[in-house]
């Protein structure tokens, strides 16, 4: 993957810690400052490093799976684009406000499944782990703290728009790494 595909993938996956910290920044009236970079940190430490898991993970089966690796890293991308896409339709449970460091770090998890899943496209397409995770960190970082700090400003936005664009982006990369 080049950068702009990592940037891109850093982007779509950090769109799951946007419209949480969103949803969070709506409701929290609290030492906002404070739970707003905890959740950001948190949001960003998970993302980066679920990466590596996934990376480490491919690196037991790679030599069986290496002939198919386009055709994975396809797979992978295409499957997460769809379920952003179609879960941005599903309705939403009701917002809570989540203080508690077991609440965040559960949140914490939650967003990075997909990034999980993207370290196995990162070590099939023998793309930098840590360059990748650093950027994937850093984006949803800085996506959750935009994300917290807009929730009051843009409460009338619907999070549907922002998942389908994750879901487009994701697609589009899947397309991609067929070439």
């Amino acid at each position: 993957m080049s950068l702009i595909d990592i940037i891109l993938l850093a982007i779509a996956l950090g769109i799951d810690c946007l419209v949480v910290s969103f949803s969070q920044g709506l409701i929290f009236n609290v030492q906002r400052v404070k739970y707003s970079l905890l959740l950001a940190l948190i949001m960003g430490v998970f993302q980066g490093c679920m990466p590596i898991i996934g990376y480490v993970g491919t690196d037991y089966l790679y030599n069986l799976i290496v002939p198919f690796s386009k055709w994975i890293v396809f797979a992978i991308f295409l499957v997460l684009g769809l379920k952003f896409i179609l879960e941005s339709f599903q309705p939403k449970k009701d917002e809570f406000q989540c203080i508690d460091i077991k609440c965040l770090l559960g949140l914490g998890v939650a967003t990075s499944i997909d990034a999980l899943v993207s370290g196995a496209s990162i070590r099939l397409t023998a793309t930098s782990l840590l360059v990748s995770g650093i950027i994937i960190g850093i984006a949803s970082f800085v996506m959750s703290l935009v994300g917290f700090w807009s929730g009051k400003l843009f409460k009338d936005i619907p999070s549907k728009y922002l998942e389908i664009a994750g879901g487009v982006i994701l697609i589009i990369l899947a397309i991609k790494s067929l070439f």
